[in-house]
């Protein structure tokens, strides 16, 4: 069952249980968004194909197909920002997910309030951070080159798949070599300042990352443990 609007942001749910799936739609309308309902993976990737939506909110266990792959295939043919929904608080499920490429997570039970202010936040987050005032230029270490302009991670000549968090917060550490960044201010750059949740989300990310940069044989990105994370190497000199 589906209910589309043309106008607005627009909100691609997708929850099996009609109950949910309709105080989540009361909820989201009341906000004046625009609603597209999926009750199935399926179905959700149809609706997606049909009215790109600028926000979904995905539940992990459906019918067909589950979230994870509804996420993952979703992660193909866009960026557009994903919020994972469990109904338990299992550390295995959120880590999949945000593996899965999601931005973000909910644990069921949640009130309207909570879902609305984080889908908030999420819209206000900008799909690509701004370059003004940034150094554009590409970051080599070893044979990890960072492109901030292309968005683009290489090891040698192949590009990494990083998600879009992914890249964010490594183009954040390398553009200081040696610092250390806290969780708190990977949150303020990344998710942005008006950001509400959990802020176990950067330790998940993050671990993701380690793993995919860790196997280019990069192993200086490191955790400093109560503070935050740092790229402990020297930058390759230009040329």
């Amino acid at each position: 069952m589906r209910h589309d609007s043309g106008v607005g942001t627009q909100i691609l749910t997708v929850e099996d249980d009609e109950r949910i799936r309709t105080a989540v739609r009361i909820a989201l309308e009341d906000e004046g968004w625009a609603v597209t309902e999926a009750d199935s993976g399926e179905e959700a990737l149809t609706a997606f194909k049909r009215v790109p939506a600028d926000v979904v909110l995905i539940d992990i266990m459906l019918p067909g197909i589950d979230g994870f792959e509804v996420c993952r295939s979703l992660r193909k043919v866009s960026d557009v920002p994903i919020v994972m929904v469990t109904a338990r608080s299992d550390t295995h499920d959120v880590v999949a997910g945000l593996e899965a490429g999601a931005d973000d997570y909910l644990t069921k039970p949640f009130s309207p309030r909570e879902l609305v202010a984080r889908l908030e936040a999420i819209m206000r987050r900008p799909r690509s951070k701004g370059l003004k005032g940034r150094d554009t230029e590409d970051r080599s270490f070893g044979h990890l080159t960072i492109r901030p302009v292309s968005r683009e991670t290489l090891w040698d000549e192949e590009v990494l798949g990083l998600t879009r968090i992914e890249f964010n917060l490594l183009e954040q550490i390398t553009a200081s070599p040696g610092q250390i960044h806290s969780k708190r201010s990977l949150i303020d750059s990344v998710w942005g300042t008006d950001w509400v949740g959990d802020d176990h989300v950067v330790d998940v990310h993050m671990a993701n990352l380690r793993k995919k940069i860790d196997r280019c044989g990069v192993k200086n990105l490191t955790t400093v443990r109560g503070v935050g994370y740092r790229l402990a190497v020297e930058q390759s000199p230009p040329g």
